[in-house]
C-alpha cells in the first residue's frame, strides 16, 4: 500500500510527525507538499492527494489543513474518493470498517502528533469488512454517476 500525503501550511508540522511514523513502519508513501515556511492553499494539495489516489499512483491518502475539514470537502469531490475526517480512533475504524475509506483528514490545529498517530495506525489496520456495507458503499458510488443538471 503506497499513501498519498499532502498539506497545508496549517498541517505542515503534523504532516511532518505523520511521515516519520509512516517511515518508522516501512510503509511506503508519497509526500505532495507542502513545503516547510510556504502559505498555500488547502485546496490545491487536497486535490494533488485525492488525484494521486484516483490516478492509482497511491492506495490511499493521508490529507492534513488546520482542522481536516477543508481536506474532507476537496477530496470528496472526487469520483472514488471516500475521505473522511477523523477526531478519534472509532471513528477511524468505523471510516475503514463500514465505509471503506480511502482517504484520511487530519488537523493540525486540532490534533496532537500522538492522537494523529493512534487515528493514522487504526485507520491503516482496520480491513474494510464487506458485507452488508458493500452495497452502501456501492450506493455512493453509484450517487457519483448519477447526471445531475
Amino acid at each position: 500500500m503506497k499513501i498519498a500525503l499532502a498539506s497545508d501550511h496549517a498541517g505542515f508540522d503534523l504532516k511532518m510527525g505523520v511521515a516519520g511514523y509512516l517511515r518508522s513502519r516501512g510503509l511506503p508513501f508519497e509526500d505532495l507538499g507542502c513545503g516547510p515556511g510556504e502559505t498555500v492553499d488547502y485546496v490545491d494539495y487536497g486535490a494533488k492527494g485525492a488525484r494521486a489516489v484516483v490516478a492509482g499512483d497511491c492506495d490511499r491518502a493521508i490529507l492534513i489543513c488546520g482542522t481536516g475539514i477543508g481536506m474532507a470537502i476537496v477530496a470528496n469531490k472526487f469520483k472514488g474518493l471516500r475521505a473522511t475526517p477523523c477526531s478519534v480512533e472509532y471513528a477511524a475504524e468505523v471510516s475503514r470498517a463500514h465505509n471503506d475509506s480511502n482517504c484520511l483528514t487530519l488537523g493540525g490545529r486540532t490534533h496532537t502528533l500522538e492522537l494523529a498517530i493512534r487515528i493514522v495506525r487504526t485507520w491503516l489496520e482496520t480491513p474494510f469488512e464487506g458485507g452488508r456495507h458493500t452495497r452502501r458503499v456501492q450506493k455512493i458510488s453509484d450517487i457519483e454517476n448519477e447526471n445531475f443538471k
